[in-house]
């Protein structure tokens, strides 16, 4: 279990636990100084991670991305070298399924960088594209703010969420020279002043689901080929509650039957959902975090765990996870850890 953080007291980089699906304990088996990583991705061949900096020390260079080889046997990550980012605040990175390419969001700049991966596992330098306009919200949108970018199952399209345009960015992607090209359909709009933050893909790869950090909202759509198409807006909030969501992180069980989203600021949950045939969604209803601000989360592999990252309260909370039902109750397992942000797993035998 590979953890992103941001910098505490408490954290300093990017941590690696040793997780027991069985059970659901957790044992820190090494970690790696390295400033705001607070988002990683793994290799496909899983023998490297990459990592955000996200900082902007120098206005519009100002983050990185950092490359780590990453040691099956006993666990370690050895740094192998970083780049400039491309842009302020990179606050996502995502492997193409080649593993020769990565992507990363630059939030407070609003550019897109993608970078060719050496032999090495270390990156090359990156080309860059700036996104441009501006959202309902004046306080949240006075500019682009590309917040992830996502790659289709197929490694032929990639999908980048704009917080500050309300958008989500189609490209298409060439794996043999690493351009991105805008679709046909160059993207979809969303709800103005929704803020769209992160999207996932059903295993099917027949629907795609988009949270709304700034209306706490889950936009459901028919995928095909590089095009959405809208089917439901669903709400993360219980029929009546008027609180400020600041939606964050969303993911589909395994099975592909039960989705998840999170909500931070007051209000501190899961939101939980069942899948229909249809692709649209049904509320379940909300399991607390037991913490503040679950900025991201994850579900294990097996998918008998969902572990909420709640930075605010440095704490990693485990839930079991209910395979029939898809509902959460506490197991009473805890990683106390600084700021904890993103997740990734890589498998051991």
């Amino acid at each position: 279990m590979i953890v992103g953080t941001y910098d505490s007291p408490k954290s300093e980089g990017v941590y690696v636990y040793k997780f027991n699906s069985n059970d659901g304990t957790a044992k820190e088996i090494s970690h790696i100084k390295t400033p705001n990583a607070s988002f990683v991705a793994i290799s496909p061949n899983e023998k490297y991670v990459y990592a955000v900096h996200e900082d902007a020390p120098k206005s519009g260079v100002g983050g990185e991305i950092v490359a780590f080889s990453f040691n099956k046997e006993n666990g370690t990550l050895t740094y192998l070298n970083k780049q400039a980012s491309g842009g302020d605040h990179p606050c996502h990175v995502e492997v193409d399924t080649t593993g020769k390419w990565v992507f990363a969001s630059n939030y407070s700049s609003g550019t897109l960088s993608v970078y060719p991966v050496n032999a090495d596992g270390g990156l090359g330098k990156a080309s860059t594209i700036q996104h441009y306009g501006s959202g309902k919200n004046e306080q949240r949108q006075k500019g682009p703010h590309v917040h992830g970018a996502i790659i289709s199952a197929d490694n032929k399209w990639l999908f980048v969420t704009d917080l500050g345009i309300d958008k989500v960015m189609i490209y298409a992607f060439d794996a043999a020279t690493g351009k991105l090209t805008p679709a046909k359909k160059p993207f979809a709009e969303t709800v103005g002043g929704s803020g769209p933050r992160l999207i996932t893909f059903h295993p099917t790869n027949k629907f795609a689901y988009v949270i709304e950090e700034l209306t706490g909202t889950v936009m459901v759509y028919k995928y095909k080929k590089g095009k959405l198409d809208l089917q439901q807006r669903i709400s993360t909030l219980a029929e009546g509650d008027t609180r400020f969501a600041g939606s964050a992180d969303i993911h589909i069980s395994p099975d592909g039957k039960f989705l998840y989203a999170s909500n931070r600021a007051d209000v501190n949950t899961i939101a939980m959902y069942s899948i229909g045939k249809d692709g649209k969604l049904t509320s379940l209803g909300f399991q607390p975090t037991l913490g503040k601000a679950p900025r991201n989360f994850s579900l294990d592999p097996t998918g008998k765990f969902l572990l909420s990252e709640n930075m605010d309260s440095d704490e990693i909370v485990i839930f079991n996870r209910d395979e029939k039902t898809g509902l959460l109750s506490d197991s009473g397992k805890r990683i106390a850890l600084g700021k904890p942000v993103c997740i990734k797993w890589i498998s051991i035998k």
